[in-house]
């Protein structure tokens, strides 16, 4: 294994983590039990009301998070909702299986390491942002699921997970916090196509945690928007982003701009309904 300081590339260091996830030294981001099974169950399409309710009430905390969604303005309704089977019957089985894998994203975000501590609630502070950003750009994209654009949001980081897990050992990166920067910016996509695929999400969502940061990413001439393009316009535009990995980006030259109708010299941000869009899909997260 080489020591720290040969990490000469990117390509080295990914080297590197592939040979500790072989060797079991290094477990990947994985969803809890929950989430997964609730998605299993969804996605056979024969699942009942009941029975996802079930699967969910086995974990006290998202069940609890997720009747508090069903009832925040994001979900409005005419009537309280006080058990899992009425938000699965208000919400639908779909809408479900993405807000329970939007809540045990939270879990995640958790390290045993003072020294990284804040790394990790930095990075999910910008991922809720991105994802309540993504879920308002959605509304206004009739072909994609404004729920499903919120977790897109909230995995578009998740490669930087692992990487920080990792370097808490190595002081050349851990000690060096430009230095780790650079290491998560040009690493991250390649680790999150590693996580995506064990993960089994649908290919549309797959891409954006690797794609989204590539500024060159285009779904193809007269193909319609994807989240990858929702994602990575809610991240240069809720950070206000014109730099990436060194390079100055011209958000005039970027296909996701375009695909969304958005002109680069407007903010949209401030475009009618976005902000409270945005706002009451961050309350939901927070």
């Amino acid at each position: 294994m080489p020591t720290p300081m040969q990490f000469k590339t990117v390509n080295d260091f990914l080297t590197h983590i592939h040979t500790e996830i072989k060797n079991n030294r290094l477990i990947l981001p994985s969803l809890p039990d929950v989430a997964i099974k609730v998605r299993e169950v969804i996605n056979k399409g024969d699942a009942t009301a009941p029975e996802i309710a079930e699967i969910i009430s086995t974990d006290a905390v998202i069940a609890a998070r997720l009747i508090q969604i069903a009832n925040s303005p994001l979900y409005c309704g005419t009537t309280e909702i006080k058990s899992i089977q009425l938000a699965i019957a208000r919400l639908g089985n779909n809408t479900i299986r993405t807000l329970v894998t939007t809540i045990a994203m939270r879990q995640l975000y958790t390290l045993q390491s003072k020294s990284l501590e804040q790394q990790f609630k930095n990075i999910w502070q910008e991922s809720i942002e991105v994802a309540a950003t993504s879920r308002a750009f959605a509304t206004f994209t009739p072909h994609l699921n404004a729920d499903e654009a919120m977790l897109a949001g909230l995995i578009h980081q998740i490669g930087k997970l692992p990487i920080l897990a990792l370097v808490d050992n190595i002081p050349a990166f851990r000690d060096h916090p430009k230095r780790l920067e650079k290491l998560l910016e040009k690493a991250h996509g390649p680790v999150a196509k590693i996580i995506m695929d064990s993960w089994h999400f649908p290919d549309d969502l797959k891409l954006v945690a690797s794609e989204y940061c590539n500024m060159d990413y285009d779904s193809g001439v007269n193909q319609p928007s994807t989240y990858v393009d929702v994602v990575q316009v809610a991240y240069l535009q809720s950070i206000k982003k014109h730099e990436f990995a060194g390079k100055i980006i011209d958000w005039d030259q970027l296909p996701s701009f375009k695909k969304l109708g958005f002109a680069s010299d407007i903010e949209v941000l401030e475009i009618k309904g976005i902000p409270e869009k945005i706002k009451s899909a961050r309350e939901s997260l927070l």
